[in-house]
């Protein structure tokens, strides 16, 4: 990771009102994840705690603490599509997954009519049966 790199993202953020979420985003964009130690400098750089700034790291789904080089498909588990069968999908896509794509749980991704859901990087996909979301996770 590369200090220069983190500095021209807090740079590019000072003065801004709310930064923290833009530069979490920025920071998990271009180093594939939010280390301890850089949360540990956005804390400072921000005038918060690290346990703040941890705090919201852990919070959303979008931030990872290690980089994982997989691709990763993001399965809604909350009660909208879980009320719309993604349980029973859950088993279909680990086994299709295997070691080489990451299946990561998310708690809604705001498309609960039309359920059970995914996402794959800005991609979302609706109305996912097993063999689709089978299909979703062998293309990733």
């Amino acid at each position: 990771m590369s200090n220069e790199r983190l500095q021209e993202i807090l740079a590019r953020h000072a003065g801004t009102e709310g930064p923290l979420l833009p530069i979490l985003h920025d920071v998990q964009r271009a180093f594939g994840c939010v280390s301890a130690d850089t949360q540990q400098a956005i804390a400072q750089a921000l005038n918060l705690s690290r346990a703040e700034v941890h705090g919201v790291v852990s919070f959303y789904h979008d931030f990872t603490e290690e980089a994982d080089p997989r691709p990763c498909v993001q399965l809604c588990r909350a009660e909208a599509c879980q009320a719309r069968g993604v349980e029973a999908l859950v088993g279909a896509a680990e086994a299709a997954a295997g070691n080489r794509v990451r299946i990561s749980p998310v708690y809604c991704l705001g498309l609960c009519s039309v359920g059970p859901a995914a996402r794959i990087g800005d991609t979302l996909h609706a109305r996912l049966d097993a063999a689709s979301l089978v299909r979703l996770v062998e293309a990733a």
